[in-house]
């Protein structure tokens, strides 16, 4: 087991004249010690639980994700300065 406050989230390498990122293992047993991350946790979980209550009750989760993607890169591409057309974005979400 890993203490969670010991956890180095990776390396940076040398690769030719560049430095590479190789990202630290995450799939280890945790520990911790402090009890306000409980507390946290515990919360998300049962944050999940009410989000994936909400998504049962969506006939086809799918279609209403994508509903989301593209009005998100729609958003996202306002932001940026550029102009995307829905169906721009259609297109673009049909090549996931």
């Amino acid at each position: 087991m890993q203490k969670l406050e010991d956890f180095k989230s990776g390396n940076y390498i040398k690769v030719n004249d560049y430095k590479s990122f190789i990202p630290s293992k995450i799939n280890t047993e945790w520990i911790w010690n402090d009890s306000e991350l409980n507390k946290l946790l515990f919360e998300a979980t049962l944050q999940l639980g009410t989000l994936n209550g909400f998504a049962e009750q969506i006939p086809n989760i799918d279609i209403y994700i994508k509903m989301h993607v593209k009005v998100e890169a729609n958003k996202s591409s306002r932001i940026e300065g550029t102009r995307t057309t829905i169906d721009e974005i259609k297109m673009l979400i049909m090549t996931f």
